[in-house]
């Protein structure tokens, strides 16, 4: 095992995809002047020259000549710079990428990555902080992970790349600078598996992302008050490991789960409906959601802490299930 840091660890997937094969290659806007906005594929023009291409501020042409390169046999990975500015893009995702091969018959699979910075910053406000994972559980075609740790950013990003579907790899802002184990040589993280981070008896407490770290601290808490803490990283938020989930709820007979993204219509909601229809009698006490309100992230420095989600409050939650 070696510790460095989750951008790091994106870093070292790439170089080591870009080596083992000839198609993968980056596209996005400041890659080659700049390493990508917060630096993470800093280096690679370096060893990879032509194979990193910059591009115009244009996030529909970035995923439309992906979407063209992957059909013509490439492996693009492409940067969005901000998870925010999908919505730019939309019709290339989930009208072309995530449909094609469908369409088509399977005649071309469309091998393609898009890398996304999500998540809440200091004061970056609400065009630039935003969770929008949910907005791709609804649609078929896709493939959406989203790491909480170094390790897995690394293994998921190297199975991305791999994958002949197309996947969108949400990457935590907040995340770049964390430090953590990963393994030497070879590492791999299987897509659409969940990770059980800790076993518990008491409730399930279901979370992933830059949260997941704060439903540790949170089950460390409660840990200190007697109530024992089963906590899943899902890793993956489609496919939905749901045999994980389900498997610990009938042991525990309790859920919550924590997530960053708005409450209203969440990952967290189409959990709860899977654990409601294959698991109801197993249920205790109510299912706990923890997400932020219902409003665009605040820029005030005094509000957006209050639109955070903190240990505090996950473990509030989950005391009031008790």
């Amino acid at each position: 095992m070696k510790t460095i840091t989750f951008s790091q660890a994106t870093l070292e997937a790439m170089q080591e995809e870009m080596r083992r094969d000839e198609r993968v290659f980056v596209l996005g806007e400041d890659i080659v002047r700049q390493g990508g906005i917060f630096g993470q594929f800093k280096g690679l023009p370096d060893e990879f020259g032509s194979r990193i291409i910059d591009t115009p501020i244009s996030e529909t042409a970035i995923v439309g000549a992906s979407v063209g390169a992957a059909l013509a046999g490439m492996r693009p990975v492409a940067d969005m710079h901000f998870a925010d500015f999908v919505g730019v893009c939309f019709d290339e995702i989930y009208n072309q990428m995530a449909k094609i091969y469908y369409m088509f018959g399977g005649q071309k699979p469309v091998s393609m990555v898009l890398r996304a910075p999500d998540g809440l910053v200091n004061q970056a406000a609400a065009q630039h902080s935003q969770s929008v994972e949910a907005f791709f559980l609804h649609i078929p075609g896709l493939k959406v992970v989203i790491p909480s740790n170094p390790a897995d950013a690394k293994g998921l990003l190297k199975s991305a790349i791999r994958d002949d579907n197309p996947v969108l790899y949400f990457e935590h802002k907040q995340l770049f600078p964390v430090k953590g184990e990963v393994p030497e040589g070879e590492h791999l993280v299987p897509i659409g598996k969940a990770k059980v981070v800790k076993e518990g008896k008491d409730v399930t407490l279901v979370s992933w992302s830059m949260t997941m770290n704060l439903a540790i601290k949170a089950a460390q808490t409660l840990e200190k008050e007697g109530i024992s803490v089963e906590l899943i990283d899902l890793r993956t938020v489609s496919p939905l490991d749901k045999e994980t989930i389900l498997s610990s709820v009938e042991k525990t007979s309790r859920l919550a789960i924590a997530h960053e993204a708005v409450k209203q219509g969440g990952v967290g909601a189409e959990i709860s409906a899977i654990v409601a229809e294959e698991a109801l009698d197993c249920l205790d006490a109510p299912i706990v959601r923890v997400g932020a309100p219902f409003t665009p992230v605040p820029f005030a420095r005094s509000l957006e802490q209050a639109y955070r989600i903190t240990p505090e409050k996950i473990a509030a939650g989950i005391r009031g299930m008790m």
